[in-house]
C-alpha cells in the first residue's frame, strides 16, 4: 500500500479555512468582529511567519466552539462549506486526488485546522482518512480545550506514527503534499516529497533537495507538471 498524504489549507484549498471560518464567524456576527478579526489575523501571520504557538491558537479558535450548542455550530458549518469552502477548492486538487486514488493509493488528509472544520472539507473531497487538531468533545459539547497532540510541526510526525501504529498499516511508500515550511518535519520523513504553490521557505527547500514544485491554481503548465508525476 501506498500512502499519499495532502495538507488541506493553501495545498488542496487555495486558501486557509482556519482563518476563512473565523471570517465567516466575524460576517455572521457569532463573535465580537473587530477583536476576533485582529487577533485571527495575527495568529494567521504568525503561522505564515514560522512563529505560532498551536496551543494558545488552539484556545483562540476553540473558544467558539465552546459557547454554542452542537446543532447551532453544525448549522453554521454546512453553511461555511458551501460559501466558502466549495469555491476555495483548487481547481487540480480533484484531478490530482483522482489520479491517486486510481493508482490504488490510500489518501489522507493531515491538517493543522481542527477537527470540527475540516471533517467535512475531507469528506467533500472523497477523502476517507483526516488527521486533525482534536478540540475536546465531554457530554454533547466541545470544551474550549486541545485533545492530545496538535497535529502541527512535528506534531504531524508523532500522529502518523500513532495512526500506523494503531491502524497496523505498513505502507510501502509515503508520499507527502504541501504548501508550507511548517510542514517540513513530515516532508523530510517522507519517501517522497512534493511542494505545491509553496511559500518562499519551502521553495528553497524544496529546490536544494530536488523535491518537486507543483500548482494546483489551474494554468494549463499546472496540469502538465501534474500528467509529469
Amino acid at each position: 500500500m501506498q500512502l499519499t498524504i495532502f495538507d488541506l489549507d493553501h495545498t488542496l484549498l487555495a486558501g486557509d479555512s482556519d482563518y476563512l471560518w473565523g471570517r465567516f464567524l466575524v460576517e455572521r456576527g457569532r463573535v465580537d468582529a473587530a477583536a476576533y478579526e485582529q487577533q485571527n489575523q495575527i495568529f494567521y501571520d504568525q503561522y505564515r511567519n514560522g512563529t505560532l504557538d498551536i496551543r494558545e491558537f488552539c484556545r483562540f479558535s476553540f473558544a467558539p466552539l465552546a459557547a454554542h450548542p452542537l446543532p447551532e455550530l453544525q448549522r453554521w458549518r454546512a453553511q461555511f462549506v458551501a460559501e466558502k469552502i466549495e469555491p476555495a477548492i483548487a481547481p487540480l486538487a480533484p484531478r490530482l486526488l483522482e489520479k491517486h486514488r486510481a493508482r490504488g493509493d490510500h489518501l489522507m488528509i493531515m491538517t493543522a485546522t481542527n477537527r470540527f472544520i475540516t471533517e467535512p472539507v475531507a469528506a467533500l473531497l472523497g477523502v476517507e482518512t483526516l488527521i486533525a487538531t482534536d478540540p475536546e468533545f465531554v457530554d454533547g459539547r466541545y470544551t474550549g480545550a486541545l485533545a492530545g497532540t496538535p497535529n502541527f510541526r512535528e506534531g504531524k510526525v508523532l500522529r502518523l506514527q500513532q495512526w500506523l501504529q494503531e491502524t497496523g498499516a505498513t505502507p510501502t511508500r509515503v508520499r507527502f503534499y504541501s504548501d508550507s515550511h511548517n510542514d517540513l518535519p513530515l516532508l523530510r520523513r517522507a519517501d517522497e516529497a512534493i511542494a505545491v504553490d509553496p511559500d518562499d521557505a519551502l521553495r528553497e527547500e524544496a529546490m536544494r533537495n530536488g523535491w518537486p514544485v507543483i500548482s494546483l491554481r489551474g494554468a494549463p503548465a499546472d496540469a502538465d507538471a501534474l500528467a509529469a508525476l
